[in-house]
């Protein structure tokens, strides 16, 4: 069902880097019927970006990426294990988007592509939408344990993990990456669904 929104004024009010906050005026339709009063509200615009959780069904094994994120040191770990990710370059399709994420930080290539969900992970302040995928790949032994663009400012450490392992660390709260909770759930219940070929039970 399609709602009413009329937008009075829409202002720029920052804007560095991957980072833009809009400051809008606007009315919206009531659940009871009618226009509600003008409100103003500030939107952190990213735009969309992709996440992959690169699985190899045959060693039972997923990959995470450990690396240093500033906004989580104040009341965390400041350093966080989640799946690979990345924001979407202009004309550029959310699968190619994954596959290229993966390999910067990863090093390896996705085989298959399958579509988990696409959500809004802050909806409260934030415009971005993340595409979470299942990455289909086989493990490389040459794959170099560190990887990340150093022009891009990233450090990342490979982790590779059991799939066991990897939910052991879903239960147990060590993974406290949104995209990274949403993909291992999905995996664990496709896992014990039998919907993916080849892939090892969960036991």
């Amino acid at each position: 069902m399609d709602r009413r929104i009329k937008i009075s004024q829409r202002k720029i009010v920052f804007e560095q880097h991957i980072f833009r906050i809009e400051e809008l005026t606007l009315r919206h339709e009531l659940y009871a019927g009618g226009m509600g009063p003008e409100i103003h509200r500030l939107v952190l615009d990213r735009g969309d970006s992709v996440a992959v959780l690169p699985h190899d069904p045959v060693a039972g094994m997923v990959l995470l990426c450990e690396q240093f994120r500033a906004p989580t040191a104040a009341r965390g770990p400041g350093w966080l294990a989640e799946i690979p990710a990345g924001i979407l370059d202009d004309g550029e399709t959310p699968e190619v988007c994954a596959q290229r994420e993966t390999d910067e930080e990863t090093g390896h290539a996705v085989k298959a592509l399958t579509p988990i969900a696409t959500v809004y992970p802050s909806p409260g302040g934030s415009s971005e939408r993340i595409h979470v995928f299942h990455g289909l790949i086989a493990l490389r032994p040459d794959a170099p344990e560190t990887a990340g663009l150093a022009s891009e400012g990233e450090d990342i450490r490979v982790l590779r993990l059991s799939v066991d392992e990897a939910l052991a660390w879903l239960r147990d709260g060590v993974v406290q990456d949104a995209k990274t909770v949403l993909a291992l759930q999905w995996l664990e219940l496709s896992l014990l669904r039998g919907d993916l070929p080849g892939a090892l039970a969960v036991g």
